[in-house]
């Protein structure tokens, strides 16, 4: 038997198997870039990657032959609901989100931006670590409450695009992460910042809140800790006074970081972590990058060039729809006519394989004649015998001469056999008239060696002369 699960393991399990379900059922979003684009823009796309997790894909890689349709494609299987695209032009770096499946598609134009790394390069003390981004931000919207339609729309895509929160249910403790979206009516400007969320207690002074750090302050100056709690230099600081009504609440939860209990009396800060963005709306339109314009910022149109493009709208979907089909027929009449094309030719395969059979039993009918005239013609030589001699001709007399007769033909068939595959000799076109007209061959000259002869056998040759 194993043994029994804890109470906190159980709690840990509730505690995963609550946020899958969450992380599944929030809405997920693809920040990448089209185009051609500096690096400036690409470290801009990383940066906005950073503010939309952990409900996006941090190592996307969009190629230069990838469309917009392999990214919606990919989308509905891994649950994507938003597509946020940056591309660049002479004039200007355009930002769009795309609510997918249907839409719609709102254009911006960026007018400002600045990359994280300059944000934390300009901060005293940032507060940046990595545990901050595996929960999702809290939303902040600012002066989107106006009744115009194109305000409300873009009201509820940036509320879609980021997971809603329950108050009653919310635990402060996942909250570490803001994001303010503020829109200026004279300038139709909207700002984008990103925060990192710092809750301080509030009501004690500097000396009090080292105390409650994990490092102990150096106390070799004093004699009795009361010096240390009521030095006059410990209770102005340096910095000004960041805390005040404006920005303490009591807690109604714990929060994890020191002195911060429920409750209590805390101060909270916002602390830049960037990027940030400065955007303008440009247009509205339905579907996913292709219907009707909505809103347009720049250009207004009368209701009967409205009803002019969308006339031709349809007259253009209407004919990729009609050439969408025409292939389809093609593509049926192709595969029809293959299939008649394999039956014709497996038709003709099976004939010639008839044909094939017909033809050795034509050979094998003609091989048994052929051996029934042998053995007419040996009845008619045993015939011819018995008249001529007046005998009976001796048992095998006749027969022998046939198995001869056979064994030739057998024979002679196998030579041809065996010498049809050989290629005879080619002979030279001059030998050949030569032998034919009979001029004599050029006589062939013999190598000839000569041998040296050793001194003393040189010697006893010329005594022998003498």
């Amino acid at each position: 038997m194993g043994k029994k699960q804890g109470r906190n393991k159980k709690k840990s399990r509730l505690m995963k198997a609550t946020n899958q379900n969450n992380f599944v059922r929030g809405p997920h979003t693809f920040v990448f870039q089209r185009g051609t684009v500096g690096k400036n823009v690409q470290q801009l796309v990383l940066d906005t990657r950073r503010i939309m997790e952990p409900f996006t894909s941090t190592g996307l890689r969009a190629r230069k032959k990838n469309v917009l349709k392999d990214f919606i494609s990919v989308a509905g299987p891994l649950g994507v609901s938003h597509l946020l695209t940056f591309s660049k032009t002479q004039t200007s770096v355009n930002m769009r989100v795309i609510r997918l499946p249907k839409g719609p598609t709102i254009t911006f134009r960026v007018q400002q931006y600045c990359l994280i790394r300059d944000v934390v390069s300009q901060l005293k003390r940032p507060n940046m670590y990595a545990s901050q981004f595996q929960n999702p931000p809290l939303l902040v919207l600012n002066n989107f409450n106006k009744d115009a339609m194109h305000m409300k729309l873009m009201a509820t895509m940036f509320q879609n695009m980021f997971p809603s929160i329950n108050v009653h249910t919310v635990k402060l403790n996942r909250i570490r992460r803001c994001v303010l979206l503020n829109y200026d009516p004279e300038t139709n400007m909207i700002d984008l910042r990103h925060y990192s969320i710092k809750v301080v207690p509030a009501g004690m002074s500097r000396s009090v809140k080292k105390l409650l750090k994990t490092k102990v302050p150096n106390l070799s100056r004093y004699t009795d800790v009361s010096e240390y709690f009521t030095n006059a230099g410990a209770l102005s600081e340096s910095e000004p006074e960041q805390d005040g009504p404006h920005n303490e609440i009591n807690l109604p939860q714990s929060i994890g970081s020191r002195g911060n209990m429920a409750a209590e009396k805390s101060a909270i800060r916002l602390v830049e972590i960037g990027p940030r963005i400065q955007f303008q709306l440009v247009k509205i339109e339905e579907g996913v990058c292709s219907g009707d314009i909505i809103y347009h910022q720049y250009v207004k149109k009368s209701e009967e060039e409205i009803a002019a493009t969308k006339l031709a709208r349809e007259k253009k979907t209407s004919a990729k729809e009609r050439r969408r089909n025409q292939q389809k027929m093609n593509v049926l009449k192709k595969k029809e006519l293959k299939e008649k094309h394999k039956e014709k030719s497996l038709e003709g395969m099976q004939m010639k394989n008839e044909q094939q059979e017909e033809n050795m039993d034509d050979d094998e009918s003609e091989e048994v004649s052929k051996a029934v005239n042998v053995d007419d013609e040996d009845e008619d030589d045993a015939e011819y015998y018995r008249q001529e001699v007046g005998e009976e001709p001796e048992q095998g007399l006749f027969q022998k001469r046939t198995q001869l007769k056979r064994k030739k033909q057998h024979e002679s068939e196998g030579n041809l056999k065996r010498f049809k595959g050989r290629k005879k000799k080619s002979v030279p076109p001059s030998h050949r008239d030569k032998r034919t007209i009979g001029i004599a061959r050029p006589p062939t000259h013999k190598a000839s060696f000569k041998v040296k002869k050793s001194r003393s056998a040189s010697k006893s040759s010329r005594k022998g002369r003498r």
